[in-house]
């Protein structure tokens, strides 16, 4: 797991800066880099030192956060902080980590800064049967836009995931949502020991399946076939987790 963070504040109030700082210093594993009033003034140290996160303010003169998101390259993990909550959805679609509304406790900032950390650690170990109930527990939800919402989703319920053009459809227990994703994006978010692709327009939840016949899949009372391009990568997931 990587020791420390790398951070940046971008923030044109002092009392927000100071308040991010006594935050950041309680917490081993992050390391200040530096702290700016307003993004011009940021990007010339954010392009030479590539930091892991940045703490970034939307409301500010020049330039606001959610403008200056785009223009990053590379681009850090970003959490928001902004007293204001009605750009949620619009910071939803720019992929940033997490959305901090003003005046956020310490325990609010550590339980999202912690979920990153330990997403970093994760990717950067090779994946061990020991350690997937930990991952699992981790990762027991998330969160989609679903029309002009933000849906949470327990991973847990998610039955199969259906392909439909440029939405997917996800089945669950209770019903079924429509969200305007890729299989490439939602591969990510989800635990990867617990789901298989097994057709360009199906992937399943492997400990949904009541069995397999033929190349298709029964999940309750669904069938869903089994490609010959994923045939391979399927069941040697399943040879994997027995």
């Amino acid at each position: 797991m990587k020791e420390k963070l790398s951070c940046y504040i971008i923030d044109d109030e002092h009392l927000a800066q100071e308040i991010l700082e006594e935050y950041l210093s309680k917490v081993p594993f992050l390391e200040l880099k530096g702290t700016f009033m307003s993004p011009l003034e940021a990007t010339a140290q954010l392009e030479k030192d590539r930091p892991d996160l940045l703490f970034l303010d939307i409301n500010m003169p020049d330039l606001d956060g959610l403008s200056f998101i785009p223009m990053l390259n590379p681009k850090p993990m970003i959490i928001l902080t902004t007293a204001y909550d009605q750009y949620a959805l619009k910071a939803f679609d720019l992929e940033v980590r997490d959305y901090l509304v003003k005046p956020f406790s310490f325990e609010r900032f550590y339980k999202s800064v912690l979920r990153l950390y330990q997403e970093q650690g994760s990717r950067h170990q090779p994946e061990k049967k020991d350690n997937l109930v930990d991952l699992k527990q981790e990762q027991a939800h998330i969160f989609l836009k679903v029309g002009h919402r933000i849906q949470k989703i327990d991973t847990g319920d998610i039955l199969f995931v259906e392909g439909m053009k440029d939405y997917l459809r996800i089945h669950t227990a209770k019903e079924k949502i429509m969200t305007l994703l890729s299989f490439a994006k939602l591969e990510e978010l989800l635990p990867a020991q617990d789901f298989a692709r097994v057709h360009r327009s199906f992937m399943v939840a492997i400990d949904k399946i009541d069995h397999i016949e033929k190349n298709r899949i029964r999940i309750a009372d669904h069938l869903i076939p089994i490609s010959d391009s994923y045939h391979e990568s399927f069941y040697k997931k399943l040879r994997g987790l027995s």
